[in-house]
């Protein structure tokens, strides 16, 4: 299960710094979302990498709320 959570934890981190481009691309007039950019030609898999971001974003803050967040 530790590796589940590090895996989660990657992808927030990677979620958020995407959506941190996105904010900066939108006050640039530009398309900064990596994810749009890597995978954009493939409708499916962008949609997998959102809902993986998603679903890790979910286990992290329950783990972060029952104390099960052991990252060591």
């Amino acid at each position: 299960m530790k590796a589940v959570g590090v895996i989660a934890v990657i992808l927030v981190v990677v979620g958020a710094l995407n959506w941190g481009l996105v904010g900066i691309g939108m006050l640039m007039g530009t398309n900064l979302n990596l994810v749009n950019l890597l995978f954009g030609s493939i409708p499916t898999l962008e949609s997998v990498v959102y809902l993986l971001v998603g679903v890790s974003a979910l286990l992290v803050a329950w783990a972060h709320g029952t104390g099960k967040c052991q990252m060591k």
